[in-house]
């Protein structure tokens, strides 16, 4: 790790990111690097202990059963259950194309951003599209196995970007980028479709609590978001200047700016992608297209069994239910995201009865189905690893840089 750290600091290359050669940079990697290494050790230990994948099976199988049995009871959904065998096949065929699609466009995503756009570096040319399929799906199971809301995925993505030789600010950058760039795309449709929602501009239902609250929400977010980007580069810098000059609000000033000041040099890139989307369409849609692909399996799932929901209404009512995301959850948003899910379309006007078969099937497709594969993904991307650390020289890329977009 010495010897890796050393070799970090060396000369500026030129790049995308708006990351300097600063300790906000290293805060960043640090606290991601704490999660990347619990993923990596308690990953590696669950392949050798067949009694704790025993008990995680076990544990799912539970999840599953509870969440069948007693969601019903809580949407009062009566015989919705019985419907599923319902379902039309082909709906099911092309549910599960959309999801396949939704992860081709994920990997599009990853390369684009967590790969830049260097063809002569070294590290891009580790992450190509079977390495970049192998992170996004070994991603998912993390998620899954490993934390709610993303961080799990988030910790294994870092920690194989650090194996493939990019040095820690630059893959703490663009990781930040990553994620403000995908949840962007989220943000902007709960605007777009809340408020023609609200205004009756897309037919559909319209309530306050469905629309025009989280399309404010959102807005706060993302005015929020770009105010981070103003944070100056070197602010940590500044305050320890402070600090060491006898202000002692200095030291608690300076411990609050840490978080903002480290996320902004991640935005500041994300906005370089979104100023300029010809010279980054593929990462661009890729963020689209993972979204668009999760909402097709949605729609998917509705029409197996006959249901027809305003196309703005889906969009919205899939946001607006998937915010249940952010909320405690043994493994990925089990059983929170069926409940925010269920909850946005009945909301929206929707029987409890329609809703509950389909987003049930929906979970099924777009959450349990990839799971084997995003397991085999992930063993394949150890091999894939233990190849890169076996290469020489280990590719590495310098810790200063400069913008290439301006």
């Amino acid at each position: 790790m010495a010897d890796q750290r050393t070799r970090d600091v060396a000369a500026p290359r030129e790049t995308d990111d708006r990351f300097v050669d600063s300790e906000l940079a290293d805060l960043a990697a640090e606290e991601l690097e704490e999660e990347e290494q619990d993923i990596e050790e308690r990953g590696a230990a669950l392949l050798h202990d067949k009694r704790r994948v025993a008990s995680l099976v076990a544990a799912v199988i539970l999840l599953i059963v509870a969440i069948y049995v007693v969601l019903p009871k809580v949407f009062d959904a009566g015989d919705a259950l019985d419907k599923l065998d319902e379902a039309k096949w082909y709906w099911l065929v092309a549910a599960a194309a959309f999801n396949a699609f939704s992860f081709i466009f994920h990997i599009m995503l990853l390369r684009g951003v967590l790969g830049g756009r260097d063809d002569e570096d070294e590290v891009r040319k580790r992450l190509d599209y079977k390495a970049s399929y192998e992170i996004t799906m070994a991603g998912f199971v993390a998620t899954v196995l490993f934390s709610a809301a993303g961080a799990g995925g988030v910790a294994l993505t870092y920690w194989a970007l650090r194996k493939a030789g990019m040095e820690r600010r630059r893959a703490a950058c663009r990781m930040v980028a990553f994620t403000v760039l995908l949840y962007s795309i989220y943000a902007y449709a709960l605007i777009i479709f809340g408020v023609l929602l609200r205004a009756s501009v897309l037919p559909g239902d319209n309530p306050a609590g469905g629309t025009i609250v989280p399309a404010a929400f959102a807005g706060v977010l993302l005015v929020l978001t770009g105010l981070l980007a103003l944070v100056p580069q070197d602010a940590e810098r500044r305050i320890r200047d402070l600090s060491s000059r006898g202000a002692r609000w200095a030291r608690v000033l300076g411990s609050l700016v840490r978080v903002p000041a480290t996320l902004a040099s991640g935005v500041r890139t994300a906005i370089a992608y979104l100023r300029h989307p010809k010279r980054q369409a593929v990462a661009l849609l890729g963020a689209i297209g993972w979204w668009a692909g999760n909402i097709g399996v949605l729609w998917g799932c509705f029409e197996a069994f006959g249901v027809s929901v305003p196309f703005a209404v889906l969009v919205q009512g899939f946001f607006v239910g998937m915010i249940a995301n952010l909320a405690p959850s043994p493994a990925g948003g089990v059983g929170t995201v069926d409940a925010g899910l269920i909850g946005a379309f009945v909301l929206f006007g929707l029987n409890a009865s329609d809703v509950f078969p389909a987003i049930l099937l929906f979970r099924f497709v777009g959450f349990w189905l990839p799971i084997p594969v995003g397991v085999a993904a992930y063993l394949g991307l150890r091999k894939t690893v233990q190849r890169w650390e076996d290469a020489t020289p280990t590719a590495t890329i310098k810790s200063e840089v400069t913008a290439e977009i301006t």
